[in-house]
């Protein structure tokens, strides 16, 4: 379906997403309107020089207790922000652009990196890339596309650690 840029789309508080230029086809994402900025599970974050400019390189595990389909991702240091987590503590984080796509709709999100091992959700979409035309739906889930179901089963249950 197509949609303009200004169009409202209706999305779940939670949401299969996709990150195509980092070579993750889905990731479970909690899209969080108290958050300002999204932000995904990263770790081994380390910034590097790449012809002058910074760059970070970090690896994501998008499947929770899996080292299944992890991927080391390269891209460039678009911001440096500190950030409180919802338990208060303040962390600076890396901040990269990435192209996201939410219930069908492609965008340009900020994106912090963070270690969300303790969080139930390997990515959060915050306001800042919810405001180009998304509506919250807080009662309904996954009103995009959803993982293929083989995918979303080999990746429930115990960790292939």
């Amino acid at each position: 379906m197509s949609r303009t840029p200004h169009s409202n789309t209706l999305a779940g508080w939670r949401e299969w997403v996709q990150l195509p230029d980092v070579g993750i086809p889905w990731i479970k994402a909690k899209l969080d309107t108290g958050a300002r900025t999204s932000s995904l599970h990263a770790y081994k974050i380390k910034q590097f020089d790449r012809e002058g400019e910074d760059w970070v390189r970090f690896r994501v595990r998008p499947w929770q207790e899996s080292y299944e389909d992890e991927v080391v991702v390269e891209l460039p240091i678009h911001d440096r922000r500190r950030v409180r987590s919802s338990s208060g503590h303040v962390q600076e984080r890396f901040v990269v652009l990435m192209r996201v796509i939410l219930v069908d709709r492609e965008l340009t999100a900020e994106v912090t990196l963070t270690n969300r091992d303790a969080m139930g959700f390997r990515m959060l979409i915050g306001r800042e890339a919810l405001r180009h035309g998304f509506v919250v739906a807080s009662g309904r889930s996954f009103l995009g596309e959803r993982a293929p179901k083989e995918m979303r089963r080999r990746n429930r249950g115990k960790p292939s650690l």
